[in-house]
C-alpha cells in the first residue's frame, strides 16, 4: 500500500501519519449508504452538506450538532460537498439498495465450461455461436431456466497462453476467441480475395476441430486464436455502413477511457511483449510520459482491438437475448473471476488501484494444507476508496451488462482475502480487511441497474457472519452436495429440509470430481496417478466407499433409493431437487457420463486443465448436437422440472418412489 514498514519505529511512524491524515479529514473519502437508513456523518457541527445528485439535481442537508444522510435520496452515484468556513472537501456519495435483484423463481440449468462446448461449427472450441445453440436447446427444448459459464474474459495473449479462464489480462472485456466467426455481419460482405482467404481459413478451422473430436487432441486456444485473429483482420477492412458506424460510435463512446487503454495495452503489448514490467520505462504506467507518443504511432492496432471489443459485446448481447426467447428467466450466468493476471491489461490500467508485490491467496485448510497463491493483485482497500469504488463499479457493470445473474468467484473477497507477499509461501500470508458494507453496496445498485442477481461462490473458509450478510444483502450462496454436513455436530448429511433456499445446489463444480468419477471411484485414482494423494491409496479409496455408504443410507431413509439399488445421478439430481435451493445446476457433461474433471487444483502441467472437450464415460468427444441426443438431457429435464415461487419448494418434495421408471437407471458413465 505504499507504507514505509520496514521496522518497528517505521510502522509507528506511517500508523501516525495515516491517523493524523484521518483526523484532518472533512469527509471520509467515499460514502456508501442504504437507501432507506438514515446514516450518520462525522463532519464538524457547522458543516454545511450538500448532495449533487447524479441526474443533475441538488440536495441541501439539515445543520445541526449532528449530521445526517437521509435514508430517502435516490438510487444512485452522486457527490457529497461539505463546506466550513475555511475548508471544502468533496466525496463520492453511493446510495444502494437494501438489497439485490431476486430471481422470478426457481428454476435448473446447466453448468458448461463454454471453450470445452465444441459444435460441429466450432473453430477449434466452443464459442459465443455455440453458446447460443446451447441456451436455445435448452430453454426451448428442455425447459431449463440458464445456463452458467466459465469468466470469458480476455486472457493474457502469447504462445502459450494460460488456458485458466480465472487468470485473465482483463476482467473488463471479455475475449475475442470466444466469436463466431461466420456471425460477425461483415462476414456476409466479403468479396474476391477476401472471400477466397475465409473460405481458406474456415477449411483450416475444420481441420483444427477434428483434431479435438477426431483425433482427441487438447483444445488449442492458441491455433484458434491464430486463424481467428486472421480472420477478424480481414473483417475490420470491411466498410461498415452508417447504421453500424453509429453502433460503433455509440459503444466507444459508452466504454470510455477503458476501453481506449484497453486497447492501447493490447497494442503495446504486441510491440513490447506481454509483461508491461519489462517495457521502456516511459510506457509502464497509463499515464506514462511516452504513452501519448506510442498511441499514435499504434493508432490502427489501437483501433482493431476497440473494434474486437465491440464485436464480441455484441455477440454477448445476442446470445443472451436468444437465452431469453428460448424461454428462460434467467438466462446466461456470468462468471466473475477474482482477479486478474498481473502482467496484463487490467493490471496496467489499474495499477493506482492493485497492490504490487502481493498476491491473492488462501490460507492453509483441509482443502490444501499448504495454502493457496493464485497469483493476482488484489484491490488496495484504502485507494479504492478514495477512487470511490469506481473501478470496482465499472466493472460489475460491464459483466452484469448481458447477464441474468453474475456468479462471483470467491466471494469472500468482499469482506477480506488473503495477501501472500511476493517471494513468500502462502503461510506467511495475512488477512486484509475491505469495507465490507462499501463493497456489497456498490454490488447491490450495479446488480439493481442491471436487473441481474447474484450468486457467490462462498465455498472454503469462510469467516463467521459472512454467508448470513451476504443473505440478509439478497446474494444468493453456493451448495454443493458431498459438502452440506453438520460440520459443527456430527458431520452427518445435511437432509434437504435443512439446506438454505437461497443458493445455487449442484452435485460437482469444474475444480471437483465429475459425478461419474465420484460414483466409480476413478477420482481417487486419478489423483494416485498424479502423485497428489496425501494418503495411501487404500486409506483414501476407503474414505470414498464409506462417503458413498453414507449416501446411499441416507437416500435409502428419504425413499429414494430401494436397498440394493445401484447409486445414479439422476437419484443425486433428486435429492437436490427436494431441497429448497432456487437454483439447480446440472454439470453439462453429467449427461454424457464424462470422468475427468476440467481443472484438476494443484496440477500445473500434470494434467491437461481448462483444454478438454466434454467426452463420454469412454472418453470419447461428445458435441454439441450429440449431447442434444443424449437420453439423459430428457431425464433429467422432467425431473428437474421446478416449478413455485423463489425460495419455495415444490409442493410435493419426497415422492416415496420414482414415477419415471427410467429414473432408476445408471446413465452412461454412471
Amino acid at each position: 500500500m505504499g507504507v514505509a514498514a520496514g521496522s518497528p519505529q517505521e510502522v509507528g511512524e506511517a500508523l501516525e501519519r495515516h491517523r493524523a491524515g484521518q483526523r484532518a479529514r472533512l469527509l471520509p473519502p467515499c460514502v456508501v449508504v442504504r437507501q432507506g437508513r438514515r446514516t450518520a456523518l462525522d463532519v464538524p457541527a457547522d458543516a454545511r452538506l450538500r448532495v449533487e445528485l447524479e441526474d443533475g439535481g441538488s440536495w441541501e442537508l439539515p445543520r445541526g450538532h449532528s449530521h445526517w444522510v437521509p435514508g430517502d435520496l435516490p438510487l444512485g452515484r452522486h457527490v457529497l460537498t461539505a463546506e466550513t468556513g475555511t475548508r471544502t472537501a468533496r466525496a463520492a456519495l453511493v446510495v444502494a439498495p437494501e438489497r439485490l435483484p431476486q430471481l422470478p423463481g426457481r428454476s435448473w440449468g446447466f453448468l458448461a465450461q463454454l471453450y470445452s462446448v465444441l459444435s460441429e461449427r466450432s473453430w477449434g472450441m466452443g464459442d459465443l455461436g455455440d453458446l447460443v445453440e446451447l441456451a436455445r436447446w435448452a430453454g426451448a427444448g428442455l425447459g431449463a431456466g440458464f445456463v452458467q459459464i466459465n469468466p470469458l474474459h480476455q486472457a493474457l495473449p502469447g504462445a502459450p497462453s494460460d488456458p485458466s479462464p480465472y487468470r485473465p489480462s482483463s476482467r473488463r472485456f471479455a475475449d475475442p476467441v470466444h466469436l463466431r466467426i461466420e456471425a460477425v455481419p461483415e462476414y456476409a460482405y466479403l468479396t474476391g480475395t477476401g472471400r477466397e482467404q475465409a473460405e481458406e481459413l474456415t477449411r483450416r478451422a475444420a481441420r483444427l476441430r477434428d483434431e479435438v473430436l477426431v483425433h482427441d487432441a487438447l483444445i488449442d486456444r492458441d491455433a484458434v486464436w491464430l486463424l481467428k485473429r486472421e480472420a477478424l483482420e480481414l473483417l475490420h477492412e470491411v466498410p461498415r455502413g452508417p447504421g453500424r458506424q453509429a453502433e460503433y460510435d455509440a459503444y466507444r463512446l459508452r466504454e470510455g477511457e477503458w476501453l481506449y487503454r484497453h486497447a492501447l495495452w493490447n497494442a503495446l503489448a504486441e510491440e513490447h511483449g506481454t509483461d508491461w514490467h519489462h517495457w521502456p520505462k516511459g510506457l509502464r504506467h497509463p499515464d506514462g510520459p511516452q504513452v501519448e507518443h506510442a498511441a499514435k504511432e499504434l493508432e490502427e492496432r489501437v483501433e482493431f482491438h476497440r473494434w474486437l471489443a465491440w464485436q464480441v459485446d455484441q455477440q454477448l448481447a445476442h446470445a443472451q437475448r436468444a437465452a431469453r426467447e428460448a424461454g428462460m428467466p434467467v438466462g446466461l450466468i456470468h462468471d466473475l473471476a477474482v482477479g486478474v493476471h498481473p502482467d496484463g491489461a487490467d493490471a496496467w490500467a489499474l495499477r493506482d488501484v492493485l497492490a504490487g508485490g502481493i498476491s491473492v491467496g488462501a490460507p492453509p485448510d483441509a482443502f490444501n494444507a499448504h495454502g493457496q497463491d493464485w497469483g493476482l493483485p488484489p484491490w488496495r482497500p484504502d485507494a479504492l476508496a478514495e477512487a470511490g469504488y469506481a473501478p470496482y463499479a465499472e466493472l460489475l457493470r460491464a459483466t452484469a451488462r448481458h447477464a441474468g445473474a453474475l456468479r462471483i468467484d470467491h466471494v469472500m473477497g468482499l469482506f477480506r482475502l488473503w495477501w501472500v507477499p511476493q517471494g513468500h509461501p502462502p503461510t506467511e500470508g495475512a488477512y486484509v480487511r475491505y469495507d465490507a458494507e462499501a463493497m456489497l453496496g456498490v454490488l447491490a445498485l450495479e446488480a439493481h441497474r442491471a436487473g441481474t442477481a447474484v450468486i457467490g461462490e462462498d465455498l472454503g473458509t469462510v469467516e463467521p457472519g459472512v454467508r448470513e450478510e451476504l443473505a440478509a444483502r439478497g446474494v444468493l450462496g453456493t451448495s454443493v452436495l458431498w459438502f452440506e454436513r453438520d460440520w459443527r455436530g456430527d458431520g452427518a448429511i445435511l437432509g434437504p429440509d435443512r439446506w438454505r433456499s437461497g443458493c445455487l445446489a449442484t452435485l460437482t463444480t469444474h475444480d471437483l470430481p465429475s459425478t461419474a468419477a465420484r460414483l466409480s471411484g476413478e477420482h481417487v485414482e486419478l489423483r494416485h496417478r498424479l502423485g497428489l494423494l496425501a494418503r495411501p491409496l487404500g486409506e483414501e479409496q476407503g474414505q470414498a466407499a464409506a462417503e458413498l455408504a453414507d449416501w446411499r443410507a441416507e437416500l435409502g431413509r428419504l425413499g429414494l433409493l430401494a436397498e440394493g439399488e445401484p447409486l445414479t445421478m439422476p437419484v443425486l439430481y433428486r435429492f437436490l431437487r427436494a431441497t429448497p435451493a432456487e437454483l439447480v445446476g446440472v454439470w453439462l457433461p453429467d449427461l454424457v457420463g464424462d470422468p475427468r474433471p476440467q481443472n484438476l487444483p494443484g496440477t500445473w502441467d500434470q494434467y491437461p486443465n481448462w483444454r478438454l472437450p466434454v467426452a463420454d464415460g469412454s472418453g470419447d468427444p461428445v458435441t454439441l448436437e450429440r449431447l442434444a441426443t443424449a437420453p439423459a438431457a430428457g431425464l433429467l429435464a422432467r425431473l428437474l422440472a421446478l416449478r413455485g415461487s423463489a425460495g419455495s419448494a415444490p409442493r410435493q418434495v419426497l415422492p416415496s418412489r420414482p414415477t419415471d421408471p427410467d429414473e432408476r437407471a445408471p446413465v452412461s458413465g454412471g
